[in-house]
């Protein structure tokens, strides 16, 4: 087919505009191309991550429902290492934590809940880890490190148990005051469904009163 001459001006003009953006525009649609890819590869990768970790952590959670603790202690570990960024990753090692605590593994159980705490994906998850870590090093008597780890930025949802924690902390030191004014924070965030209430009232009612601690 022919062209008539407005029609070749117009050829002409657009041949004349690709030699000079051509290659600009090509780049440009080669980076976008490439960032697309880029994003569908790298959800397919969070995805086959995430079912490769849902898989193991059933087994975990089998080998725990049938006290094995040589297996769920290696497949907790292989969770970490190769799903570290999944939630599969920190519940694992919540669970493997508290196992090695009634397994008197304070140290396996420390470092597990120390890992949580700084690298869940899952600021819950970490919340809970330094509710339970607080509570290992209480325990162990290091009073000042178990306050140290509960020094964070608290939401709502677990005002109740950091405060009484903290309390816990205060008591076993002797700081009476302190402990009454952590206990009395705890019940005054606590719900009327908070399981925890009634125990915070019993603690708190077990100090020695006022001007006497």
């Amino acid at each position: 087919m022919s062209y008539d001459l407005q029609e070749q001006e117009q050829l002409d003009s657009f041949k004349a505009w690709w030699k000079a953006n051509g290659n600009w525009i090509s780049g440009a649609a080669t980076v976008v191309l490439a960032a697309v890819l880029a994003y569908q590869g790298w959800s397919w990768y969070a995805l086959r991550q995430s079912s490769a970790a849902s898989a193991m952590y059933e087994e975990f959670d089998r080998a725990t429902l049938a006290k094995d603790a040589g297996k769920a202690r290696d497949l907790a570990g292989s969770l970490i290492e190769q799903h570290g960024s999944t939630v599969y990753a920190a519940l694992a090692a919540l669970r493997a934590a508290k196992s090695n605590i009634d397994a008197s593994d304070s140290k396996a159980a420390k470092a597990q809940l120390t890992w949580v705490i700084e690298h869940s994906s899952q600021k819950e998850l970490a919340l809970l880890a330094r509710v339970r870590l607080a509570g290992l090093l209480l325990d162990q008597k290091a009073y000042d490190e178990a306050l140290q780890v509960l020094k964070a930025d608290v939401p709502d949802a677990f005002a109740t148990e950091f405060a009484d924690r903290r309390g816990d902390v205060y008591c076993a030191q002797g700081k009476m005051a302190d402990a009454r004014a952590a206990y009395t924070e705890a019940l005054s965030k606590a719900g009327a469904q908070q399981p925890l209430r009634a125990l915070i009232q019993l603690k708190l009612d077990a100090l020695p009163p006022a001007g006497r601690a």
